[in-house]
């Protein structure tokens, strides 16, 4: 594939977060009282990648005050307990290794909480791969996914060559982030996301393994 940047994203793609972060949502709903909505972890993948503002104000139904409540409540166990309930995927830091011995340039571009972001890449020692990492602004609670690649691709100074860059991740708004941001992605199903999801969101190319996705970029 003719891409020179690859940009990936954190929750689903480096790391299997789900266990921090679906704890924390629980967390977070039962104190917003919307235990009903607690109960199975499992449908809280759901918050796994998206934005949290409007993912609680689409999942629980809450207005955007109440949701950013709730984002406060998510934050005070993440911090110190949910963030460090993670593991990066069998296999990624190999792929990272030989990526970039290869000449990719990498990048990481999350819509996690851009202090967060960099806790996750040092706490696994996965930060040195990458040339530039970027969250969200906390001050910027609607910061889009499509405005955090936007700044990556401006840091790295591809703004103009984005045919050169790819987005890699497991979830339709990785995929429609890319494409507001005029950028192709490549979508892998060992995170959170489907097939089905990815396939209809308009990836590129879908990938089941770690392994699969190195193979993709010939390492």
């Amino acid at each position: 594939m003719e891409y020179q940047v690859l940009l990936f994203d954190l929750d689903g793609t480096l790391t299997a977060s789900g266990e921090g972060i679906t704890k924390c949502v629980q967390y977070a709903l039962e104190k917003m009282n919307k235990r009903e909505l607690a109960q199975d972890l499992k449908k809280l993948e759901v918050f796994v990648g998206p934005p949290l503002l409007e993912q609680f104000m689409a999942y629980a139904g809450l207005s955007e005050a109440e949701a950013e409540e709730a984002v406060k409540f998510y934050r005070e166990r993440y911090l110190p307990v949910g963030i460090f309930e993670n593991k990066p995927y069998e296999g990624i830091e190999e792929v990272l290794k030989k990526l970039k011995e290869k000449g990719y340039i990498l990048a990481v571009a999350s819509s996690k909480p851009d202090s967060m972001v960099k806790t996750v890449l040092n706490h696994f020692s996965l930060m040195p791969y990458f040339q530039v990492v970027k969250g969200s602004d906390i001050t910027k609670p609607k910061m889009t996914k499509a405005e955090v690649i936007e700044e990556v691709l401006e840091e790295l100074g591809f703004s103009e060559k984005r045919e050169s860059a790819v987005m890699i991740g497991d979830r339709h708004h990785d995929v429609l982030g890319a494409k507001t941001a005029g950028i192709s992605c490549i979508g892998v199903t060992y995170g959170y996301g489907d097939f089905q999801e990815l396939q209809q969101a308009g990836a590129v190319k879908i990938v089941d393994s770690t392994k699969e996705l190195g193979e993709l970029f010939g390492v």
